[in-house]
């Protein structure tokens, strides 16, 4: 298939939901976690869930970089943002994720401080460059994905001796998310994972085998159109089927087993393992953030401004943990679409534009029979 069209043929996945149907005869069932936001809204918009037996359970993992970030890690760039005359910029759904005393840096921009949406690192060089006088902050989040522009960034700020532009740094890695997934309840009932597709663009398939290997867990990673999935969900059935465990690549025309080499060098080049990192749901998991390399420190804001890092807890109301682990489905929280809206956000999994909460909130599937 050429153009997207094909991707979104009705026909196409009337055939797919067919052969999924017919081949899925497991009576034990099959779950599978896709381990991706954009799979997520993919599954909800389209309305995947509806074209799949009911043998067939897919789960929601914490795929969403905004929404794996912990209370605390927002907490520390409000702090940062209020106490110290930086100029903070960061990406349009981190604004609103709420955090502690009602807080988040949309109101702290309300109440004066000098918060800016950007749209890519390259802004936020820009607004250091045209306020010299200011100390420019970038709240640096994401996945593997995100992380190579983050990495351009604070090469060119060191090439130019900036000296008033620094990151807080919220880069996140995917296979130990996936590792940690498999230590908890829901992780551990898995059959399989539909696997990231931009992550994968970038660390290519080999990191995923071994979860085959070591875990006896199918992997198949997908691209992001409905029949991508489909197609997906019908591989790691037949891999099921067969008692098979394998990484396996549907979204070929975009990933690789070996990924981006040069995105990969470019990363390594400016980022080094952190000991451990905080993950709403998952805990502290070891090495699997991102931090700074010594001869960059200069433009780490934590070290640069003091900021340390303070664990909190979740709104006692809220059950993105759950959410983010498997554990629940959106719906079964008990502030979903009530209390906890778009509009009004308790957790991050309702504000993020990957958020699992948020995609079952615009497509409509909270209106789905519990099951």
């Amino acid at each position: 298939m050429k153009y997207l069209d094909e991707f979104r043929d009705a026909a196409l996945a009337e055939h797919i939901s067919a052969s999924i149907t017919r081949e899925a005869t497991s009576s034990s069932g099959y779950r599978l976690m896709e381990f991706c936001g954009g799979h997520t809204h993919a599954i909800s918009r389209y309305g995947i869930t509806d074209l799949l037996p009911a043998t067939i359970r897919l789960i929601h993992g914490p795929g969403c970089p905004v929404c794996v970030l912990p209370v605390g890690r927002i907490n520390q760039a409000v702090r940062l943002v209020q106490q110290r005359d930086v100029i903070l910029c960061t990406y349009a759904d981190v604004l609103r994720v709420p955090c502690s005393g009602q807080m988040s840096l949309m109101r702290a921009r309300s109440e004066g401080a000098d918060v800016r949406m950007i749209y890519s690192t390259k802004n936020a060089l820009q607004v250091a460059r045209e306020n010299p006088e200011r100390q420019v902050v970038f709240f640096a989040i994401g996945f593997e994905t995100t992380t190579p522009p983050t990495a351009v960034a604070v090469k060119q700020a060191h090439a130019s001796g900036m000296e008033n532009f620094s990151i807080l740094c919220n880069h996140v890695l995917t296979p130990a998310a996936m590792q940690a997934i498999l230590s908890v309840r829901t992780g551990k009932m898995l059959d399989g994972f539909v696997g990231p597709a931009h992550v994968s663009t970038v660390i290519g398939s080999k990191p995923y085998e071994r979860f085959a290997a070591e875990h006896s867990k199918a992997v198949v990673i997908a691209g992001f159109e409905p029949l991508d999935v489909m197609q997906a969900i019908l591989m790691l059935v037949r891999q099921i089927n067969q008692g098979r465990a394998t990484v396996e690549n549907e979204f070929s025309r975009a990933v690789t087993r070996e990924g981006n080499l040069k995105a990969q060098k470019l990363v390594a080049e400016v980022f080094e393992l952190r000991d451990a990192f905080e993950w709403r749901g998952l805990g502290s998991i070891s090495e699997s953030a991102l931090k700074l390399r010594p001869e960059f420190s200069r433009f780490d804001a934590e070290l640069k401004f003091g900021v340390d890092y303070v664990p909190v807890r979740d709104h006692k109301a809220c059950e993105c943990a759950a959410v983010l682990c498997g554990e629940k489905r959106p719906q079964e929280c008990r502030i979903f679409g009530t209390v906890c809206t778009p509009e009004n956000p308790v957790g991050s999994c309702m504000v993020s534009s990957e958020g699992a909460c948020a995609a079952y909130y615009s497509y409509g599937r909270f209106r789905e029979e519990l099951t």
